[in-house]
């Protein structure tokens, strides 16, 4: 009798887990989805009035999901890294465009090494799923900000040289830059808290 009920609670479990396991995967492709269905929409709307409706819905998107990972800091006790990570954040920006700004320097070189990089940061992040490497996450993450920073200084000289005269594109590229700093920032800052 023990041997049926033990069963039972088993056959649950694993139907309980098959469950979060669904839920998991059906919720990851929304986001991926909903993310990169808004990126193409914004991108495609940049030169129409409706466009700056959709770089609002994009980046209203992008902040829902930022909302539960803020809300486990904040559960965690760990607010104080939010903190860190939006000051870093905003260290970073003012940095980088202050200095495209003041040497009015071409970074249209960097075009071709930030690719390279997305492709590197890419495969590593895929890697990390099998392998579930904290080093690696970690590494991924401060490759991530190189990136991200990077391309504030490409996009900031698109803008001075005129390589970018769309404000929509302008803005949701910067603003996806900052949004990937802030994220692996908390990332790495998360880590190095944690007891």
């Amino acid at each position: 009798m023990d041997r049926i009920i033990t069963s039972s609670r088993d056959r649950s479990s694993l139907l309980s887990t098959h469950k979060v396991l669904r839920n998991t995967y059906f919720l990851l492709s929304l986001t991926l989805v909903g993310m990169y269905g808004l990126m193409f929409l914004t991108y495609k709307t940049a030169n129409k009035p409706v466009g700056i409706l959709s770089a609002f819905a994009f980046t209203g998107f992008l902040g829902y999901i930022l909302g539960p990972i803020l809300n486990a800091y904040l559960s965690a006790g760990m607010g104080d890294v939010i903190g860190l990570a939006l000051g870093g954040t905003a260290l970073v920006f003012f940095c980088c465009s202050a200095y495209v700004l003041t040497t009015r320097k071409d970074m249209s070189f960097l075009g071709g090494m930030l690719m390279a990089g997305i492709v590197v940061v890419l495969i590593g992040m895929v890697a990390n799923i099998f392998l579930q490497l904290p080093a690696l996450h970690l590494a991924i993450s401060a490759v991530f900000i190189l990136i991200s920073s990077g391309a504030i200084l490409y996009e900031t000289s698109n803008i001075i040289h005129g390589g970018e005269t769309n404000y929509i594109r302008a803005t949701v590229s910067l603003y996806v830059s900052l949004y990937n700093i802030f994220v692996s920032l908390l990332s790495i800052l998360g880590f190095a808290s944690r007891d």
